[in-house]
């Protein structure tokens, strides 16, 4: 490994784990692996700490389709355009929505020109805006995969369990293996492992990729969120491969 490297690394928390991950990637690596990290997070690291760098020539990642935000079709983001046209509307959504181009206008950009457009960190916010502006109506445009479902869930259920009458919905959730399905169904693809996001499956457990690993003969690795487990992540994909084994 690059000297530099070997002292950046070591100075971060995990560095000789990674050190040492790294020297057994190279030694165990086979033939070449494309591996495919689904979240923007994984892709974050990845780029961040430069992992590539510390891989052999052969093994690569393929960026995934990282967070709903890269996967919403332009027609929800008119929608919620129009919708923060609306006299008398609060529009509410979680940040990573704002700078999404629509059609013609984003977020930021009505918001710019004047319209009440909010974001929040938790759903559960929109309880205290709709309180503070009992005159208008407040939408919550809910975005995200199974991550972030569970919080639009329990705002749903505070709303009918105080009777709210103020606060309306734009749902946009989405599930994960339908964008792996799309993904991996296209003849052009070649990805030949998937490292699975973990705050997913926190929330729905790894069985959920298993069908996925048996249709399309791959392995699968829930990774966490820092270099070492990424570094883990491929690590134990490379001994599937060797294996000749595809499981979760």
């Amino acid at each position: 490994m690059d000297r530099q490297f070997a002292d950046y690394f070591q100075s971060l928390r995990g560095g000789r784990e990674i050190t040492v991950l790294a020297g057994r990637i190279r030694e165990e690596a086979g033939a070449s692996l494309k591996i495919m990290e689904v979240c923007g997070g994984h892709t974050h690291v990845i780029m961040r700490y430069g992992l590539p760098q510390l891989l052999p020539e052969g093994i690569s990642f393929l960026h995934g389709p990282g967070c709903p935000v890269c996967i919403m079709p332009k027609g929800r983001i008119d929608q919620a355009v129009f919708l923060a046209r609306q006299e008398g509307v609060i529009l509410v959504t979680l940040g990573d929505m704002m700078r999404v181009p629509g059609s013609e206008s984003s977020l930021i950009r009505e918001r710019a020109e004047g319209r009440d457009v909010r974001t929040v960190y938790s759903p559960l916010d929109v309880l205290k805006i709709a309180g503070e502006n009992p005159e208008k109506k407040i939408i919550y445009f809910a975005i995200g995969f199974e991550t972030t479902t569970p919080l639009t869930a329990a705002l749903v259920e505070r709303v009918l369990e105080e009777e709210r009458k103020n606060i309306l919905f734009h749902i946009n959730h989405v599930v994960l293996p339908p964008a792996l399905h799309a993904i991996l169904d296209d003849d052009e693809v070649r990805v030949q492992a998937v490292i699975a996001p973990g705050h997913v499956s926190v929330i729905t457990g790894a069985g959920i990729y298993r069908p996925i690993a048996a249709r399309y003969r791959l392995p699968i690795v829930v990774s966490g969120f820092e270099p070492v487990d990424l570094l883990e992540s491929v690590l134990m994909i490379i001994r599937q491969a060797a294996e000749g084994r595809h499981e979760v």
